[in-house]
C-alpha cells in the first residue's frame, strides 16, 4: 500500500513532496559504538550507535533493520548549520556499567553548545527513547533551532517507503510505513513543524542546508527513499525526549510511541537498568582482565543483546552491515543472520559465564532448525529460512560439541538431545572428511580447522552414544574419528612449503579435493586453490602449499594435538612470518595470505574484492594457544582489549597499514562491528585463564589423541571406503570398512573372484551402515567387491577394486 486510511488526522501542509523516488538507498557505517536493547523479551527493538547518532534500529526481530539513521540538525538560522554526526565531537559512555543504557555528549567545536543524549529502549515495548539536554552560551541557546531527521528503511530496505505527517492530540508526529510495518517519530514536547521528503531532493537536510531555514512542510512522501524531519518546539530545546516506536501498522506504532512518551524518561531508565542488573555477569573473570572487567561486562551484555526475542535462542552474528555505506537494498543479509558456527561460539561463551539455561535455549533453537539429514544451512534468517546454501562440516560438528558440554554440566533439563546429536553425527560420517567450505566459507577440501571440529564432534557424539545405550554406534563413531585423525598430516600438511625459508613442512590452509573426490575441480590433478575475492587482474589461483592460515590451532584448542607438537610449532613460525601484523595496540593476524575479503588497498569499501585485513579475533585464538603452551598471556589479553572501540565493541577487521582515507592503523576497518564471535572469544579467554586450562578443550579428545603417542592413536587400523569418496589402496593388515547411508550386502574377493564371500552390513542408526573386509598383513594384492541394496532389490552393477600394499 502507498497511502493510509482516512481516519487519522493527516496534515496536508504544503502537499506531497517533490523529487520522487529520491536517491538510491544506502545503509550506513558498520562501526558501531554499541548495540542496545532492553533485557525484557517484550521489548522487541534493538538500537545501534555510530558516530554519535542512532544507526539501524531492528524490529520486531533482530534480523530486520527498520531505519538507516536518526540524527539532530542544529542551526541558528543565520550563520551556521550543524549535522550532528559530522560537525560535532562525541564522547560515548554507558550510564550504568552493568547495562546497555548509553550517554553521548556531543560538543560544538567552537564551544558554543553541547548536547547530552541518553538512549535506551522502552523496558517493555518496541520503542527507542532518546532524552536530549542542551547546554551552552546563554546568548546563543535561545537562537538555536533543533531538528530531528530520520531515514526509514522499513522492512530492511530504503526503497518503497512512505511517510506522512499526523496530528495526535494536538501534536505533530511523523509516521512512515511499508507493507505491514510502521514507525512513528515523536517528541514529548511535540514538533513545532514537520515535513516528509525524498532523500537527495526534498528531504529536511537539503532544506536546511540551503538557507539555514525550514522552508518545506510537505505532508507526505510516498513510495520512495524518504526522510522525515520534525522541528523541536523552541520552548523546549533545553530538554526533551524523542521516541521512535514500531508496530504492525500505523495505529500500533502511534499508540505504542505516544504511550511510551507519556511515562517520564527517568522511570523508563530506572526500569531499563534494573532489568539488566538481573543478567548477572561472572565477576570472578574480571581478575584477569587488563581493564578491570569493563570489557568483560560489555561483552557479556553484547552477546545477550544479540539473541532474538521472538525466536528464543537465536543469536545473530552482528547487528551491523559491513561497509553499509556502500550497500543498497540488494544486500539483504548483512551480518544479522544466524551462522551456526558463530552462534555456538556465543552459546559456549555464555556457558563460560555460567549461563547454562541460555546455552540450552540456543541448543534447542538449533535442534528446531536442523535439516532432516542432520545438517544445518550455511546461514539463515532467524525463522530458519536458509540464506546461503554451502555445506560446512564444522557448522554440523559445533552443535554436537555444545550438546556434549551441556550434558557434562547436567544442563540439558528435560531436552532429549540424543536424536539431535545422532543425526548430526550421521551427517559428518556421510560427508567427512571433505568439506564444501571451511570456516572462512570460501574453499572446498581438507581443512585443519574443520577436521579438528569434526574429530571433536564425533568423539563427543560417541560419548553420548555410549551413555544412551548405543555402544555399537559409540564405537563406530570413535573409529571414524580415529580414521580422520590418523590421516590429518597426510591430508593437510605440505613437505615442500614455499612460505618460510627454514620451514618446509607445515599445515596448509586447505588442501583441495583430489580427482574423484567430492567438490573436486576439473583440474584436480594440479592441486590449485582458487580465491574468490581478488582484485580484477590479480592472480587468483595458488598452489595449496602457498596458502596458510592459523586454523590448525583448533587442533590444539579441542585436544587433537598437543601445544608442543613440532608440526604445530613450525607452522606457527610460518604464520608469524606471513600473517602477523604489528599495530600500536599489539600483534594481530590476518586470516590467510592473499585474502581478498577486506578494505580495498586504497581504503575504499570491500565491493566484491579487496585486501583481507587483520582480525582481533585471531589475537584471541593465538592467546588461547599460548595459554595451552603454558605461557603468560597477560600482554595478549591487553592487546585484545585495546582493539575494542570506546563502547567496547570488537571489530571483525582492523586497518593494518599506515593511516589512509580516514582509516587509522589498529583502528576498525569497514567490516562488521561488533563481531559477536570476537566477544565470545574474549569471554572464553578470560575463563580459560581463570581456570588455568583452555575452556574449549574436550577431555575425551585430549585423552584419546593429544596425550597419546602417534602409534597408539588408531589401534583399529581401519580405512574407510565411501561411494562418494572411494579410495584406491589400503595398507596390508588394515581393515577396509565400507560405509553407506543404507543397509547393503557386500560380495567380495581377494583372489580375482576365484572365490568370494558375502556379508551383510551392520546398521548404526543415522550414521548409516558398514561392513568390514579384512586384509592380511603379509600379502599384497587386490580386494574386489560389489554391493547389493536390499531395500531397492538392486545390484550396484559394477565392481570396485582396492589395492592392498605392503609397507615400504
Amino acid at each position: 500500500m502507498t497511502d493510509l486510511a482516512p481516519q487519522y488526522h493527516w496534515l496536508d501542509q504544503q502537499g506531497p513532496a517533490f523529487g520522487a523516488p529520491g536517491l538510491e538507498a544506502r545503509w550506513t557505517s558498520s562501526a558501531k559504538s554499541t548495540v542496545g536493547t532492553a533485557y525484557a523479551a517484550s521489548s522487541r527493538a534493538w538500537f545501534t550507535i555510530s558516530h554519535g547518532i542512532l544507526n539501524e534500529i531492528y524490529y520486531p526481530t533482530i534480523d530486520k533493520p527498520q531505519i538507516r539513521d536518526m540524527e539532530l540538525l542544529i542551526t541558528d538560522g543565520e550563520t551556521f548549520f550543524h549535522e550532528e554526526k559530522r560537525d560535532l565531537d562525541h564522547v560515548f559512555s554507558y550510564i550504568d556499567s552493568d547495562s546497555l543504557a548509553v550517554r553521548i555528549v556531543s560538543s560544538d567545536r567552537e564551544g558554543r553548545y553541547k548536547l547530552t543524549k541518553e538512549i535506551i529502549s522502552d523496558p517493555h515495548y518496541p520503542v527507542v527513547l532518546i532524552r536530549v539536554r542542551m547546554e551552552g552560551d546563554d546568548q546563543i541557546l535561545p537562537r538555536l533551532k533543533l531538528y530531528a531527521l530520520l531515514s526509514p528503511h522499513i522492512d530492511g530496505g530504503g526503497a518503497g517507503n512512505s511517510a506522512r505527517v499526523a496530528d495526535v492530540a494536538g501534536k505533530h508526529v511523523l509516521v512512515a510505513w511499508k507493507k505491514h510495518t510502521a514507525l512513528t517519530l515523536a517528541a514529548d514536547c511535540g514538533f513545532r513543524r514537520a515535513s516528509c521528503g525524498y532523500v537527495g531532493t526534498s528531504d529536511g537536510w537539503q532544506d536546511l542546508r540551503h538557507d539555514l531555514t525550514m522552508d518545506w512542510e510537505f505532508g507526505s512522501a510516498l513510495d520512495g527513499n524518504v526522510a522525515v524531519m520534525g522541528q523541536i518546539d523552541p520552548n523546549h530545546t533545553r530538554e526533551f525526549t524523542l521516541a521512535i516506536g514500531f508496530g504492525e501498522g500505523p495505529h500500533a506504532a502511534l499508540s505504542t510511541t505516544m504511550g511510551a512518551l507519556s511515562t517520564p524518561f527517568d522511570k523508563h531508565l530506572t526500569r531499563f537498568i534494573e532489568q539488566w542488573h538481573r543478567a548477572e555477569s561472572p565477576r570472578e573473570l574480571a581478575i584477569n582482565a587488563a581493564d578491570g572487567g569493563r570489557l568483560m561486562q560489555i561483552s557479556h551484555n553484547v552477546i545477550l543483546a544479540h539473541e532474538d526475542k521472538t525466536y528464543a535462542g537465536a543469536f545473530i552474528a552482528s547487528a551491523s552491515i559491513p561497509w553499509g555505506y556502500s550497500k543498497g537494498d540488494d544486500d539483504l543479509g548483512g551480518y544479522h543472520l544466524v551462522w551456526t558456527r558463530d552462534m555456538v561460539q556465543s552459546a559456549t561463551a555464555l556457558l563460560a559465564c555460567g549461563r547454562v539455561d541460555t546455552a540450552r535455549r540456543a541448543l534447542v533453537y538449533l535442534a528446531c532448525t536442523q535439516k532432516p539429514d542432520g545438517s544445518f544451512a550455511q546461514n539463515f534468517w532467524i525463522d530458519g529460512t536458509p540464506y546461503w546454501s554451502g555445506i560446512q562440516l564444522d557448522e554440523v560438528a559445533f552443535p554436537i560439541m555444545l550438546a556434549w558440554r551441556l550434558w557434562k554440566l547436567d544442563g540439558l533439563g528435560k531436552f532429549d538431545v540424543f536424536p539431535f546429536v545422532e543425526r548430526a553425527a550421521g551427517f559428518l560420517v556421510r560427508y567427512a572428511p571433505v568439506t564444501q567450505q571451511e570456516r572462512w566459507e570460501e574453499n572446498s577440501g581438507y581443512s585443519p580447522s574443520t577436521l579438528a571440529a569434526v574429530i571433536a564432534g564425533l568423539i563427543c557424539a560417541a560419548e553420548l552414544a555410549h551413555a544412551h545405550g548405543s555402544p555399537e554406534l559409540g564405537k563406530f563413531l570413535e573409529q571414524h574419528a580415529d580414521w580422520i585423525e590418523s590421516h590429518l598430516e597426510e591430508w593437510t600438511v605440505t613437505d615442500d612449503g614455499l612460505l618460510h625459508p627454514d620451514v618446509k613442512r607445515h599445515y596448509m590452509r586447505i588442501r583441495p579435493p583430489q580427482c574423484g573426490e567430492p567438490y573436486a575441480r576439473p583440474d584436480c590433478d594440479r592441486q590449485m586453490v582458487g580465491l574468490n575475492n581478488r582484485e580484477p587482474g590479480e592472480r587468483y589461483e595458488f598452489e595449496a602449499r602457498e596458502l596458510i592460515d592459523a586454523g590448525f590451532l583448533e587442533l590444539v584448542r579441542y585436544g587433537v594435538r598437543a601445544a608442543d607438537d613440532p608440526l604445530i610449532v613450525d607452522s606457527l613460525k610460518v604464520v608469524d612470518h606471513i600473517l602477523k601484523i604489528n599495530t600500536p595496540q599489539g600483534p594481530c593476524w590476518r586470516r590467510y595470505n592473499h585474502d581478498g575479503y577486506g578494505q580495498q588497498k586504497n581504503g575504499g569499501p570491500y565491493n566484491g574484492y579487496g585486501q583481507g585485513r587483520a582480525w582481533p579475533l585471531l589475537t584471541g585464538e593465538r592467546a588461547h594457544y599460548e595459554l595451552a603452551a603454558g605461557k603468560d598471556i597477560s600482554s595478549l589479553i591487553k592487546t585484545y582489549e585495546n582493539f575494542a572501540s570506546e563502547g567496547g565493541m570488537f571489530p571483525e577487521q582492523i586497518w593494518d597499514e599506515p593511516d589512509k582515507a580516514g582509516l587509522v592503523l589498529g583502528g576498525p576497518a569497514g567490516s562488521a562491528m561488533p563481531l559477536v564471535w570476537a566477544h565470545a572469544e574474549y569471554l572464553k579467554l578470560l575463563r580459560s585463564v581463570y581456570d588455568g586450562r583452555v575452556f574449549d578443550r574436550i577431555a575425551a579428545v585430549e585423552d584419546r589423541y593429544a596425550k597419546k603417542a602417534k602409534r597408539e592413536r588408531n589401534p583399529a587400523k581401519v580405512e574407510i571406503y565411501k561411494l562418494r569418496r572411494p579410495i584406491s589402496h589400503i595398507p596390508a593388515g588394515h581393515t577396509l570398512r565400507i560405509v553407506a547411508a543404507h543397509h547393503f550386502r557386500v560380495v567380495w574377493s581377494a583372489d580375482n573372484w576365484s572365490t568370494s564371500t558375502a556379508a551383510e552390513s551392520t546398521t548404526v542408526g543415522w550414521a548409516g551402515s558398514f561392513a568390514d573386509l579384512p586384509t592380511s598383513g603379509e600379502h599384497a594384492g587386490q580386494l574386489s567387491f560389489t554391493l547389493f541394496w536390499p531395500e531397492e532389490n538392486r545390484w550396484e552393477g559394477r565392481n570396485f577394486e582396492v589395492q592392498v600394499q605392503l609397507a615400504g
